[in-house]
């Protein structure tokens, strides 16, 4: 089992960017493949991006292709979203997600955080 804390959030101008981190409890963080997902006011939760267990694949949302970027430090048991260019359409709660590496890109991810908003403004 593996608890997971989101921070980073906040309110940026539109162009600006945020890192988000979410930081995993338990002792085989490096076995899971994380991902990303978020969800704006009366939406529902949208996948952003994901990466495997190793670090060696991802995979994103059209929306986050060429301005997010997903990473992971096994060694700090933390993933990572550095979003750039950010628009008013970014503004949502995001949640990191993880699942117990099978192999691929999971379908769908057991453990969730609390998730972090961020807003951007115009």
């Amino acid at each position: 089992q593996v608890q997971l804390l989101e921070s980073g959030g906040g309110s940026v101008q539109a162009g600006g960017s945020l890192r988000l981190s979410c930081a995993a409890s338990g002792r085989t963080f490096s076995r899971y493949d994380m991902a990303w997902f978020r969800q704006a006011p009366g939406k529902e939760r949208d996948f952003v991006a994901a990466i495997r267990w190793s670090g060696d694949a991802t995979r994103y949302a059209g929306s986050a292709k060429g301005r997010f970027a997903i990473s992971r430090d096994n060694a700090k048991n933390t993933v990572y979203l550095q979003m750039n260019n950010l628009k008013p359409e970014d503004t949502a709660v995001y949640y990191c997600a993880a699942k117990w590496s099978l192999g691929g890109f999971p379908a769908e991810y057991d453990y969730w955080g609390q998730g972090t908003q961020v807003t951007v403004s115009s």
